[in-house]
């Protein structure tokens, strides 16, 4: 460990790092703008400057760039000399000459890295009296604002989009200091990952546009941790609230999985919270007066569960304290998931392999590091972005270091690197069912049926193993691919294989355990909601057994906890099982088809509302926080609705309302599997120094004058008995636990930039551990093999294989109620290879009909070149359609309407 003197202070730093890395990791303030700790450097903006001396002798020096400076031993440095802070002011006033000093309207005021930087740099004069330069804003789709006035040309937007992200049409033109960062033309950013730019941008080029549209100052929003809802990766976000409306969603730094990055569903599909189709009051159907209150619908609620048969049906998408709560309150004999048996059985695969200790399963962050990847039919772009971006860096990053390795170069070079390797990739193999953005960036790309992708994993397996059995009949290409990848993977020291849930087919599952078996890899899976793996853990039977209990059992009282079941199951099925039920209770956040069927309908808190424990797609358990109460009392957590009802039951024993630590505790219990989630958070009683954490910044204001409407004075503060959080701006002021930081803030670092203040080196992990806890860990080294490759998928006479396409935009439950994502979703369509459309002499947008489920569907058609013949697609989870028996044969009907 080189140690380095820093303004004649000696301090010992981490190897490979440059000199503005090894600053900020020691807690030395030293302004920049184009590096990035994700990015590297480029040395573009000249603003971390600094003064470098031969030796102690000395005393002359030369002003250098910190980022471009490597750290080595002996290394003399000073931050504080007059001429590099001079250096470093002129700097700020030159790239600040033609900026529109618009702070007091500017979205980014206040928090804002440009306006930290120049406080820093000690510029607090402008001199500049002519004209200014000026550009026209674009329009860059419903998400993004474009404010190009105010760039100060560090590059970091294109540097994220077009090389980190990959994304093609946004750009820099022109040269020296008339760039323009844009797109050639006005239009939709096409990137999913486009609202990074929000946050990578320096000043206020680059905005969100959805807070835009109830702006609040950063500084006056209640903050708190939390976790995305909208697939099953668990990115840790911060949600801001004023005026009982969620107004934003930013990125919340976690080491192992998201980083610095979001995708765009999980930054802007936050809406659904301020949804006017939000259910605000508790309702008993068929009276004259169907709203009721609290006291009258617990009472109500009890007489429907006395003396009945109870039958719960838990979901993929509520917390782990509504789920648990919910099966005290039916009995864990009555307790079922709300998905269908083929999902079930997937998902249980998942959870036995998880359970074996046989496998390490990678978080994003070990994927990012990994040498070579294969996917094995998920396609995660859509169902999975942010891996998707992992995978990427994985690519990227694997070219770098085989260069490298010839040409030493440090890994934060970053021009000079991306400069070395040209167009040079790491290997990527990426089998799927349907093409994908990352077939750009594979070695390997092929498309087929489940069955056939799986016949090439078992065949990969065996090129790896050949112990384990030939797959039968594999045919020259299975053949030719398993050994192109097999060979790759074997040469790799960090190989990893995703897979998932997404083609309902659990010869996947096997076939991806046998791979990475064998070579000792990590495996990944990608299942469909963001609690997925928590339920599936508790191995609750999948709804057909609860609808086959239902044809068998009278006097049945259902209760439906956040689950809108025609999302996943065909209606015909759904509507079956509702009409056995004699009395239906319904929990949720929206109004669903699900709760037009409820005789008693509760409102459930969402994510912002409410406290919640999730497990991601790795086993990993997170917490979640309360951001703000609802203004509506009736608005409770679904797990303290259940808590109360129980009380209500002669049978139920103990129950009564408890806070989540509670309630965790006692699922510890019940569930040895779940051991450590309690521990996932400081208890609610938590205080440093007796005080709690607060989730307003210590600038929030307005308080008094937020309710002058109604009262002069101010309020009382709200209190929270379920976390140690409190709803005020006092409270302490240190660094708190990493689970329980609502915001990123230090003296002088008012922007998310801040974030370094909060890690043990920067780009490192949180100090005291990134937030979350594992459930799994690799324990053993003796695997089970599977050993039952499926047979080929044969095309059948006159029918198709119907598999769900799943889209970012529109197959989202809840982020389709933001109205930028709503307008950027697909509409239904239906997909056939280009052959089979050839066959039936239709054309792309021609009517075709799909006859599922009792049902005929049409829409129009979407001709896919490289989908394998014999298989039909239908988006999934678009709002308004049904939900269909993915993996059944169904007819399809090409007469044009």
């Amino acid at each position: 460990m080189p140690t380095i003197y820093i303004d004649n202070k000696p301090f010992d730093v981490k190897t490979g790092k440059n000199l503005l890395e090894a600053c900020l990791s020691l807690g030395l303030d030293l302004p920049y703008f184009c590096w990035h700790p994700a990015m590297g450097s480029i040395g573009a903006c000249r603003q971390c400057a600094v003064k470098v001396f031969k030796d102690e002798e000395d005393t002359r020096g030369r002003i250098v760039m910190s980022c471009m400076e490597g750290v080595k031993d002996g290394l003399r440095v000073s931050i504080n000399d007059e001429t590099a802070k001079a250096f470093r002011s002129q700097v700020v006033e030159w790239l600040m000459t033609n900026h529109p000093h618009d702070c007091p309207v500017c979205d980014e005021g206040g928090s804002c890295h440009l306006q930290d930087m120049t406080v820093m740099t000690g510029h607090n004069y402008r001199r500049y009296e002519f004209k200014k330069r000026t550009y026209t804003n674009q329009y860059l789709g419903p998400l993004i604002n474009h404010e190009m006035n105010r760039c100060i040309q560090c590059y970091r937007c294109v540097r994220f989009y077009k090389d980190y992200a990959g994304g093609k049409d946004l750009n820099v033109f022109s040269a020296h200091n008339h760039v323009y960062f844009g797109r050639e033309k006005d239009g939709v950013l096409q990137s999913p990952y486009s609202g990074n730019l929000a946050e990578v941008c320096p000043t206020g080029v680059f905005t969100d546009k959805t807070l835009k549209e109830h702006y609040t100052r950063k500084w006056d929003l209640t903050n708190a941790p939390s976790v995305c809802q909208h697939c099953s990766l668990g990115c840790n976000v911060i949600a801001g609230e004023r005026y009982g409306k969620l107004r934003n969603i930013v990125n919340r730094y976690n080491g192992e999985v998201n980083g610095y990055f979001l995708c765009d569903k999980g930054r802007f599909g936050y809406e659904f919270v301020n949804s006017e189709n939000r259910i605000t009051q508790p309702l008993i159907r068929n009276q004259t007066i169907e709203a009721t209150a609290y006291d009258k619908l617990i009472q109500h609620a009890g007489k429907l569960l006395s003396g009945h048969t109870l039958v719960g049906i838990g979901s993929p998408r509520a917390s782990l304290e509504s789920n648990y709560a919910l099966l005290e309150l039916v009995g864990k004999e009555n307790f079922y998931q709300g998905i269908p048996d083929d999902l079930a059985y997937v998902e249980q695969k998942i959870v036995d392999i998880l359970e074996s200790g046989a496998i390490h399963t990678p978080s994003l962050k070990e994927i990012e590091e990994a040498d070579a990847v294969l996917i094995l039919g998920e396609d995660i772009w859509n169902t999975a972005s942010v891996m998707a971006l992992a995978v990427r860096q994985s690519v990227m990053k694997t070219a770098a270091n085989h260069t490298t390795e010839q040409i030493p170069l440090p890994s934060w070079q970053d021009l000079a690197i991306k400069e070395l390797v040209q167009e040079t990739k790491g290997f990527l193999a990426n089998v799927t069912v349907v093409p994908s953005p990352l077939d750009e960036i594979a070695a390997v790309s092929m498309r087929a049926a489940p069955d056939d992708l799986a016949r090439l994993g078992f065949a990969i397996a065996h090129v790896l193993n050949p112990s384990l059995p030939e797959v039968p009949d594999a045919g020259e290409m299975i053949n030719t691919q398993a050994a192109i990848i097999g060979k790759a993977l074997q040469q790799a020291r960090h190989p990893v294989i995703i897979t998932g849930t997404s083609c309902w087919s659990n010869a996947l599952i096997r076939a991806s355990f046998d791979i990475a078996a064998t070579l000792n890899a990590g495996l990944a899976f990608v299942l469909q909601e963001c609690n997925s793996l928590g339920l599936a853990m508790m191995r609750a039977p999948s709804f057909e057994k609860a609808a086959a209990y239902a044809e068998e059992t009278t006097n049945i009282t259902a209760i439906i906890l956040e689950n809108d079941l025609y999302r996943c199951i065909p209606a015909i099925e759904a509507d079956t099982f509702f009409s056995k039920c004699k009395h239906i209770i319904v929990l949720d956040t929206l109004h669903n088809r699900t709760t037009e069927k409820a005789h008693v309908l509760i409102p459930a808190a969402t994510f912002a509302e409410a406290d919640g424990t999730f497990v991601n797609n790795e086993g990993r358990a997170q917490r979640s926080c309360q951001v703000f109460m609802p203004a509506n009392k009736e608005i409770r957590e679904s797990f303290k609705w259940l808590s109360d009802i129980r009380t209500l039951q002669t049978t139920a024993g103990n129950g009564h309302e408890r806070n989540p630590d509670d309630l965790l505790l006692a699922f510890e219990n019940r569930f040895p599997k779940f051991a450590g989630i309690s521990k996932v958070a400081p208890p609610h009683n938590f205080r440093i120094h007796g005080a709690r954490i607060p989730r307003e910044a210590h600038r929030y204001s307005g308080r008094t004058a937020m309710t002058a409407n109604m009262a002069v004075s101010e309020p009382k503060p709200l209190q929270d008995d379920d976390s140690s959080l409190s709803y005020t701006m006092e409270g302490y002021r240190g660094l708190p636990p990493a689970p329980l930081i609502p915001f990123f803030w230090s003296p002088g670092w008012n922007s998310g930039q801040s974030v370094n203040k909060y890690q043990q080196e920067v780009g490192g992990m949180l100090k005291g551990g990134d937030p979350g806890i594992r459930l799994f860990e690799k324990t053993t080294t003796l695997p089970a093999f599977y050993q039952d490759a499926p047979e080929a998928f044969v095309p059948r006479p006159d029918k198709w294989m119907l598999l769900p396409q799943y889209h970012l935009f529109g197959s989202g439950e809840l982020s389709v109620y933001t109205a930028g994502i709503a307008s950027l979703s697909s509409g239904p369509y239906v997909s056939l290879s280009k052959h089979d459309a050839e066959r039936h002499h239709v054309r792309n947008g021609d009517m075709v009909s799909v006859k599922a489920d009792n049902k005929t569907y049409t829409f129009p058609l979407s001709i896919q070149e490289s989908l394998p013949d014999g298989i039909v697609l239908v988006p999934a989870g678009l709002r308004g359609t049904d939900a269909l028996s993915w993996g059944s044969w169904v007819n399809i009907s090409t007469e044009i309407v």
